[in-house]
């Protein structure tokens, strides 16, 4: 059954897809840019059973990485204890969507399994390192590893330090264990608010440096709003102070976009007017105004169409 981490989860990716790339050199010890097309393919698998005929699998992502080779991956969120039944659905999608995909030749079919791996947000005792599948043919038998990634296992630095944005809605299950301290104790949940605090200041930096969009930076700190609003509501301190405060850096970074794109507007009339006018040259218009001199000269060429 869906959850409200899985959504998260597929949102970030399809919405700020570029994040995604850290998080598979980290995995699968690539050495991509970040600067390679990454492409979406339908998540929707339809299984033939004879239980179930047409049963439908929705995996959590399906996607090519477009490098020097193009790379099939599948990357499924897990929060729940290990079970084995994971290993069973993993391996059901990544032959449906090997078989999607399949290419048959001189009647040879000829499949290409995805490269896959599984987050799981929270870290149990049972909880492994990997997985692996063991597929035994006639032709011979086929086993390889699918790689673990412990959100938990990667602290704060950790994250920043190997770009690893798309892990931050998720950084509050570190924390899950402390709820009830932090509910209770004043100064224990001012210690957490000052970390996300923290972890907003950082977010900023990034944007000013240009590394990350302010589209990526409102998504991120949106979705950990409902992460943190999901996993603590049986903790109403918890979600009041770190969920207010991702809450009003939420509203500040919609209300600076609204103030910027007012100023760009702004600016556009003045140098409209200006133009109008006919009394100053583009340079001194695009001094004045703000503007480059090539967004004034696209203005001026507007008013003579």
């Amino acid at each position: 059954m869906a959850t409200i981490y899985d959504g998260a989860f597929r949102t970030i990716l399809n919405d700020c897809r570029q994040l995604i790339i850290p998080v598979i050199n980290e995995i699968f010890g690539e050495n991509y840019t970040g600067k390679e097309e990454v492409r979406f393919f339908p998540n929707e698998h339809f299984l033939d059973q004879l239980d179930d005929a047409g049963k439908e699998r929705i995996t959590d992502t399906n996607f090519t990485v477009f490098g020097k080779v193009p790379k099939k991956y599948h990357i499924e969120c897990e929060s729940s204890l290990p079970d084995g039944k994971i290993t069973i659905r993993l391996f059901e999608y990544d032959a449906q969507i090997a078989l999607d995909e399949g290419e048959v030749t001189e009647e040879t079919l000829t499949v290409t399994f995805p490269n896959t791996a599984v987050l799981y947000l929270r870290t149990y005792k049972k909880t492994p390192d990997k997985m692996k599948y063991v597929i035994v043919t006639p032709g011979g038998t086929v086993q390889y590893d699918v790689p673990i990634m412990k959100v938990q296992a990667y602290s704060l630095d950790d994250i920043f330090e190997k770009n690893l944005l798309m892990l931050i809605p998720f950084y509050i299950f570190s924390h899950e264990k402390n709820f009830p301290a932090y509910n209770s104790n004043d100064q224990k949940l001012t210690e957490l608010k000052a970390e996300y605090q923290g972890i907003l200041d950082r977010l900023d930096e990034l944007e000013q440096q240009g590394i990350i969009g302010a589209f990526d930076k409102r998504t991120i700190i949106e979705l950990s709003g409902d992460v943190i609003k999901k996993i603590s509501q049986k903790y109403e301190n918890v979600q009041k102070g770190i969920g207010d405060m991702m809450r009003g850096a939420l509203i500040e970074t919609t209300a600076r976009t609204i103030l910027n794109q007012g100023i760009s507007q702004n600016q556009r009339e003045t140098a409209l007017r200006m133009l109008q006018d006919g009394e100053l040259p583009i340079d001194k218009i695009a001094k004045y105004s703000g503007l480059k001199v090539e967004e004034v000269e696209q203005l001026a060429g507007l008013q003579t169409v």
